[in-house]
């Protein structure tokens, strides 16, 4: 058992752990936005790093939805798509970050002229540049944009069934108000049957049903966000039974207001009721928190205490798409950190496993 301490600032970065819920596109950083524009001479609406921060202040997914795909008008070629997979990937390793699961929406992409095999060669030759250098495993998540229609999303998939050696599952995210699972049932059969894995966003701003249609109809993996999950007791019962995991984001919901202060978040309900939670960063250069920032403003609102914060960070293992082999050595991996970490801050009052 882990007995409380004050050092969980240091106790979190020294925690290795993985990202389950992060949307490549989000990790766009003001300067590497205008870097690029200059480099593929694109106009922007804001005219220098400064303007483009300022916009980055919204007050709702709506808002949020509207600079980000902007943003995403100036990712064109493979080197761009890169060289943001690789900022964030160098950003991975020094918050002990040892695995990775990215989200991509190649839509936007192609609507803006990208072709799909450009986008995932970047993303690819990112991630397998970070595996040799830093040892940072990964998967690929390709996501279907809600607000279009389901035949668009069937025609994407025909693309991804050509890269199915690179891409481990399929998602579901953008609008999610008016637009629910069952709008996609067919193309997630069919994705399924192509042997592509399965999560889908419901219950952030959409209510708890949605999240038992992402279960019942589309066949998830895990839910990602899944926040109004806990209006429905049964629902989080069977949440727990099933082990369908639940990829959260602190500093995402709130600053879409999804919640209006943190000291509310769900967490210890869901996880009292023996949900598999796990803490993400969404969109991290939007909101202003990269991973680490999660864990420390949770940490900080709830008060949890080391115990809870190893059981977040094992979760992030238990809930990837690793093999079980892969899994249970990053179980240990933890578990030594943990005692590394209780023989070097005494002090800390963090007790070994």
């Amino acid at each position: 058992m882990l007995e409380n301490g004050h050092g969980m600032s240091g106790f979190i970065g020294a925690l290795p752990k993985a990202e389950l819920h992060l949307h490549i596109e989000g990790t766009l950083e003001p300067e590497l936005m205008f870097k690029l524009a200059e480099r593929n001479c694109v106009k922007l609406n804001q005219r220098s790093v400064g303007e483009i921060k300022k916009a980055y202040n919204f007050h709702n997914l709506q808002d949020f939805l509207d600079i980000y795909y902007e943003g995403t008008g100036v990712l064109a070629t493979e080197r761009d798509f890169y060289e943001l997979c690789m900022a964030y990937l160098d950003r991975a390793k020094l918050q002990n970050i040892v695995h990775v699961e990215i989200f991509f929406d190649p839509q936007t992409h192609m609507r803006n002229g990208v072709p799909f095999d450009i986008v995932v060669k970047g993303l690819h030759r990112a991630l397998s540049e970070a595996r040799e250098r830093y040892g940072i495993s990964s998967s690929i998540i390709m996501c279907f944009l809600r607000h279009l229609d389901e035949g668009q999303a069937l025609e994407v998939l025909e693309e991804a069934a050509r890269f199915k050696r690179w891409i481990r599952a399929v998602g579901l995210d953008s609008s999610e108000v008016g637009n629910p699972p069952s709008k996609f049932r067919k193309v997630f059969d069919a994705a399924r049957s192509e042997g592509f894995l399965a999560v889908a966003h419901a219950g952030e701003e959409g209510p708890a049903s949605y999240v038992r249609q992402a279960i019942k109809l589309l066949g998830v993996s895990r839910i990602d966000h899944g926040n109004n999950a806990v209006k429905d007791p049964a629902l989080m019962a069977e949440l727990a039974r099933r082990r369908v995991p639940l990829t959260m984001c602190p500093i995402s919901n709130l600053k879409l207001r999804v919640v209006k202060n943190l000291k509310d978040y769900p967490l210890r309900r869901l996880m009292s009721s023996g949900v598999v939670v796990t803490l993400n960063s969404d969109d991290p250069a939007y909101f202003g928190g990269y991973l680490n920032d999660n864990y420390i403003a949770l940490s900080d609102a709830l008060r949890l205490i080391p115990d809870e914060l190893y059981t977040l960070a094992r979760n992030s293992f238990e809930a990837s798409f690793l093999s079980d082999r892969d899994k249970a050595g990053l179980v240990r991996r933890l578990d030594s950190a943990i005692s590394d970490y209780a023989l070097s801050n005494p002090t800390d009052g963090i007790v070994r496993r």
